[in-house]
């Protein structure tokens, strides 16, 4: 099999879109359709159902993806060792987990594999999710909820492994003196807007605002309350800037996502996103 076929499948596999895939990989959508049909042709199967919504796997294209990653990595494996380049690897994360997280995690991939060279990269869920199917983002941290990727209310693509390596407490607070109402909320489809929006309901009065970040400011500046992750609003609860308001809010999951099959290539990535964080 031609490796460039291999790697438009699983790319289109992750996207759910030739569209998606094309993007992802910096090639003409009629480049990736073509190399996918001469991959199917040449193994004398279906990969993909054609419909309306997309690109959806057929039983061949789901027997073909367990295995077509694990054929990339040790094609790239094979490659450094010849060329003796260093290995590279992509970690993501939204981006408040970028900021709060990630830097303990390349701090100790750097301790364990001083040999590897470690990308960062901050990305919205739905676009950090497609990447890490498409193989442009090779492990994720992100907040979620529930036996599956994806029960907190957002949409995952399918072979997805993930392990719950923390837990974010959320907390409902505003300004000593300030408003009570509106509900200060993030953008739709953020995880702590999700979050909100289960607690709350949609009738509640509420503000939409840019970012967890400036529904913070606007709870400290008295202008309503604000459900806001506890690594947020540490150092407001303790100057007294924000207060808590007492209400019984759910815990998220800190949730590793990685594509299946990959744990022996990502071994010392995984180990280093799932140690815990020492204790302050």
């Amino acid at each position: 099999m031609d490796l460039r076929h291999v790697r438009c499948f699983v790319a289109v596999a992750g996207a759910g879109t030739v569209t998606g895939a094309a993007h992802g990989l910096g090639l003409a959508p009629a480049s990736v359709s073509e190399q996918v049909r001469r991959l199917e042709a040449g193994l004398g199967v279906p990969l993909f159902e054609r419909t309306p919504r997309g690109m959806r796997l057929t039983r061949h294209g789901s027997e073909l993806l367990g295995r077509a990653q694990a054929l990339l990595d040790h094609a790239e494996e094979v490659r450094r060792a010849v060329t003796g380049e260093r290995r590279r690897v992509t970690v993501g994360a939204l981006e408040m987990l970028a900021a709060t997280r990630l830097p303990a995690v390349v701090r100790r991939l750097s301790e364990r594999r001083p040999d590897l060279d470690v990308d960062v990269r901050s990305l919205p869920r739905q676009a950090l999710l497609a990447e890490l199917s498409g193989g442009g983002v090779d492990a994720a941290l992100l907040l979620d909820a529930g036996p599956e990727v994806g029960t907190l209310g957002f949409d995952a693509p399918p072979d997805l492994d993930f392990l719950d390596v923390g837990e974010v407490a959320l907390v409902l607070v505003a300004a000593p003196d300030g408003d009570r109402d509106p509900l200060l909320v993030s953008s739709a489809g953020c995880s702590i807007r999700l979050a909100a929006d289960r607690l709350f309901g949609a009738q509640a009065p509420r503000r939409e605002l840019t970012s967890v970040a400036t529904a913070r400011e606007w709870a400290r500046q008295g202008f309503g309350r604000s459900l806001l992750p506890d690594f947020a609003v540490e150092a407001d609860l303790a100057s007294g800037a924000l207060v808590p308001l007492g209400h019984d809010a759910p815990r998220l999951a800190l949730r590793l996502v990685w594509p299946r099959g990959r744990e022996e290539a990502l071994r010392d990535v995984l180990y280093a996103m799932s140690e815990p964080r020492p204790s302050r």
